[in-house]
This record gives C-alpha cells, sequence and structure tokens, in this order.
C-alpha cells in the first residue's frame, strides 16, 4: 500500500516527538532550573522551547516531500526519516527566526504564540540556532551508517547550500532589507525563488539523491521543487491578502503593512493566481518522468492552489 499524506505526516511526527535529545516530559519549562543538566543532555528551557517550535501543528509539507520523493525509486521510504526530520528542524528555526521582533515581529505561528512570546527573544534566538544545529548532528549520524556514504553526503549538502547564505538565507536578506522599497518583478522573484522555494526543492533533491536518482531524474525533481516553491509563495502571499487569520493560524495584512516585496504587489491578484497555476503545472509536467509514481507528488503540487492555511 502507497503511504498516505497524513502517514507520511504521523511518522515524521512521531520520528520528532521521539528523537533522543527532545524525547520525555512535555511540560513546558520557560525558566532555568537550579541545577545544571546532566552531560549530554540539551539544558532548560532551551529544550522546551525547541519541543514547542518544532511540534506546533503544521503541515509537514518539506519533510513529506523528501520522503516521497526517495519513494519514487525506493520502497524503504522509513530509512531516510533522520533527513526528513532535520528538514523540519530547519524550517522550524527559520520561522522562530522570522518572528523575532528584529525580523518579522509576529505574535501568532500556527494558531500559537510564537516561540519569543513564550520564551523570550534570547531563548528564542538560542533555540532557532539549536534545531539547525541539530539538524545537521542528525543527518550526519545517519551518513556515518549510510550504506552509501557518499550520497548521504551529498544530500546533506543539497540541503546545507538552498539553506545557506546562497539559498533560504539569501532570499530572507532581500526581504528584509527591501521592506518599504517600490515593487520590482526580478527582486521579487529572487526573494520568493530562495526564501520560499530553495527550502521545498532541497527535500525533492535530496530524497532523489538518496534514493539513487539518475542526473535526468534530478533536473526533473529540481524544475519541479522550483515551481511548486514559486507557486507556493504566491498563494502564500495572496492568503496574506485575503486568508482567514483564524484558519492561517498567524496574523493577515502583515506584508503590506511591512511594505514587503510581494507577487501581488507586483502583478495583482488575478494575474499572480494565474502565474501560480501556470508554475503548478510546470511542476506537473516534470514529474511525467516518473510515471505512475509520481501521482503523490503531482496531488501536493495541485493542492497548493487550493490551500487555505
Amino acid at each position: 500500500m502507497n503511504p498516505t499524506y497524513e502517514m507520511y505526516k504521523t511518522t515524521v511526527e512521531t520520528a520528532l516527538q521521539n528523537h533522543p535529545l527532545l524525547a520525555g516530559s512535555w511540560d513546558s519549562i520557560t525558566v532555568a532550573p537550579s541545577m545544571p543538566p546532566l552531560e549530554g543532555d540539551i539544558p532548560q528551557p532551551l529544550r522546551s522551547a525547541m519541543r514547542y517550535s518544532l511540534m506546533l501543528p503544521g503541515k509537514r509539507i518539506r519533510p513529506v516531500l523528501l520522503l516521497a520523493s526517495y519513494h519514487l525509486l525506493q520502497a524503504d521510504w522509513k530509512r531516510v526519516l533522520p533527513f526528513a526530520t532535520a528538514l523540519e528542524m530547519i524550517h522550524t528555526y527559520s520561522l522562530i527566526h522570522d518572528d523575532l521582533p528584529a525580523l518579522d515581529n509576529d505574535i501568532l505561528r500556527r494558531g500559537q504564540p510564537t516561540c519569543h512570546i513564550v520564551y523570550g527573544e534570547d531563548v528564542a534566538l538560542l533555540a532557532g540556532d539549536a534545531l539547525y544545529s541539530l539538524a545537521f548532528e542528525t543527518m550526519l549520524e545517519a551518513a556515518l551508517v549510510w550504506p552509501q556514504p557518499s550520497k548521504a553526503i551529498a544530500a546533506i549538502e543539497t540541503i546545507a547550500r538552498h539553506a545557506g547564505v546562497r539559498g533560504m538565507i539569501a532570499g530572507q536578506t532581500l526581504d528584509v532589507t527591501m521592506e518599504g522599497k517600490a515593487p520590482e518583478a526580478s527582486i521579487v522573484t529572487y526573494i520568493h525563488q530562495h526564501k520560499t522555494a530553495d527550502l521545498l526543492t532541497a527535500p525533492v533533491l535530496a530524497g532523489l539523491i538518496l534514493a539513487g536518482a539518475n542526473e535526468h531524474q534530478l533536473a526533473a525533481g529540481n524544475t519541479f521543487g522550483k515551481s511548486i516553491g514559486l507557486a507556493f509563495q504566491i498563494i502564500d502571499d495572496l492568503l496574506d491578502q485575503e486568508g482567514d487569520e483564524k484558519t492561517l493560524g498567524k496574523q493577515t495584512g502583515t506584508d503590506a503593512a511591512r511594505g514587503k516585496m510581494t507577487w501581488p504587489a507586483v502583478h495583482g491578484a488575478q494575474t499572480s493566481r494565474r502565474q501560480a497555476e501556470v508554475y503548478i503545472q510546470e511542476a506537473i509536467r516534470a514529474l511525467d518522468v516518473f510515471g505512475e509514481s509520481a501521482d503523490f507528488l503531482k496531488g501536493i503540487a495541485q493542492a497548493t492552489l487550493t490551500r487555505v492555511s
């Protein structure tokens, strides 16, 4: 039986909950205890802040994309769970930092108070740093016992590059430094490509690399990831304008209030929605090389257009 989205998602969340360094009591601890932690344990309240943000309700689309991309070519998809959970850690770190007062200054994330509201800015900053570090520790531990270590290292390098200074962080940099300036199509495309699409492309490529994909298959995966990523962020821009705050689990209207460069700000809402549809069709066509086994990923792409959160 082929896994459903819910099966992938539940498996990822169970793996996150059972991570050796994060498992245990789920009591929220917001102040430091009077005694130091045991050697090898994560100190409080850092551990609590990491778990709080990591386990807030979410779509888990990035780890699901990695598992499903691997499953295009290999049946034993649970084998790559360390890489999938690491991607969710990286995504969560980026959300914690995005929400900080120095960046987007958001008070809600996934319908709950943001990490810095609960734990303070200092601990939230460290929680983001810690999740980023733990993501690579988790992947490298898996690489040490991977049958073909070079493939595991190549997957980790792909994730690091797409999340790094030429990828997600590059997009975030322009996102914050271009606030209040007149929207320009080339700049908005750069921001969306890197801030969002890179961290949706990385799991697809990493999953394919771990599965032993050839260059033709990797090129198809790259096109799929970039196209679905651009569409995802265009819809996100539209939801910030038109969406329901309760359904989204975060504040709306914040892009315009901050003078963010968005796709609708350049192209208008109707054209933006049409362009998102074009990108989704590009993503779907790119997967034809995989035949019927890609139907699940095509479904994810199509659902991007109708998402409300």
